[in-house]
């Protein structure tokens, strides 16, 4: 991957970092001119294409029913159809939580709309990340686009809003006063930035998917490696400035926030294999969704889970971040060197 790498900041470690102070802040905005995708790497994404027919648009070891009998019964053409669909299904996941979820809570964070936010440099950063999260739109609306067209897919089943969208705006729909929906979108956008690089470095890195579409994941990610430590050092002044029931909202509802952004769609998947026509679709759905730990897709909060302990509040968040760790071992351990 061509482009200016940023030397002043190591991005990889702040990924890794337990504490991120005004000077990070700092220097991670100064950094946005040669650190940023969009001003970087478009060239390289622009000159890319999908087009080795050897390789898959989407890793197969995330497609939970991938070892299902009856999805295995179906034709090569069938099941490549719904691999296709599934990386489609992704990139308008992706879409729908920038557009509808992360774009109106930066403009909010860099309007004011939440306390804490008044030194210039935190503005700058969510002015910044904001242009990022819309250039992160376009890119996998184009990965889309190209997707479509190399293999003429002139239908494409409806993918909705994903599921994590669904859970906030049902949960928003329940609220009367603005500032609570307000707080809503807060916890949403602040889980989705600091835990989204751990699943888009798997897509990055997977030697067995298009390149086109590891490029797309690998420049994502290049973005928001920065994003998580910047939203986690303004979210420390926001929240040092929030009153005692906005507080109290962000507390309760954060462990919802985990859960949807991590869920497995399992609507949109039914959907795809509906659309795919693969026998006996509902029980393979039905199947799949009743062994055990099948409802999250990604599991590793590790990085919400250090938040929540910087902001003190590990005693009131229900959440069990320890499947965190054990995600974080099994890691270590597959890439571990044998001996």
């Amino acid at each position: 991957m061509s482009g200016v790498q940023p030397h002043d900041v190591d991005f990889d470690k702040l990924g890794s970092e337990h504490h991120v102070g005004p000077n990070t802040l700092k220097r991670l905005v100064a950094a946005w001119p040669r650190r940023a995708t969009v001003r970087t790497d478009m060239a390289d994404f622009m000159g890319s294409r999908t087009g080795d027919p050897d390789l898959e648009d989407y890793p197969v070891h995330l497609i939970p029913f991938a070892e299902h009998p009856l999805f295995l019964d179906a034709s090569d053409e069938k099941r490549r159809l719904v691999n296709t669909l599934g990386w489609q299904a992704y990139n308008a996941r992706v879409i729908a939580a920038e557009e509808y979820v992360a774009n109106p809570t930066f403009e909010m964070l860099a309007h004011g709309v939440f306390p804490g936010v008044e030194r210039y440099e935190a503005r700058e950063a969510m002015q910044q990340s904001h242009i990022d999260e819309v250039w992160h739109t376009y890119m996998h609306m184009t990965a889309m686009q190209r997707t479509k067209e190399a293999y003429d897919l002139d239908v494409e089943p409806d993918y909705s809003h994903p599921i994590t969208n669904r859970r906030l705006f049902e949960l928003t729909a329940g609220k009367s006063e603005k500032w609570e929906r307000d707080i809503l979108f807060l916890v949403w956008t602040v889980v989705g930035e600091l835990h989204i690089n751990n699943f888009l470095e798997l897509l990055a890195r997977d030697t067995t998917i298009q390149p086109m579409h590891a490029l797309v994941a690998r420049l994502h990610a290049r973005d928001e490696a920065a994003h998580g430590p910047l939203v986690a050092e303004v979210m420390k002044d926001i929240f040092a400035h929030l009153n005692a029931q906005q507080r109290e909202l962000f507390i309760h509802t954060l462990p919802d926030a985990i859960t949807a952004l991590g869920a497995q769609d399992y609507g949109t998947w039914e959907n795809l294999l509906q659309f795919a026509r693969i026998s006996g679709s509902k029980e393979i759905i039905t199947d799949t969704c009743s062994l055990p730990d099948t409802e999250m897709m990604f599991t590793d909060f590790s990085t919400v889970e250090r938040l929540v302990q910087e902001l003190g509040i590990e005693d009131r968040v229900e959440y069990d971040f320890s499947v965190s760790h054990e995600t974080k071992n099994s890691r270590r351990r597959s890439q571990a060197p044998e001996r």
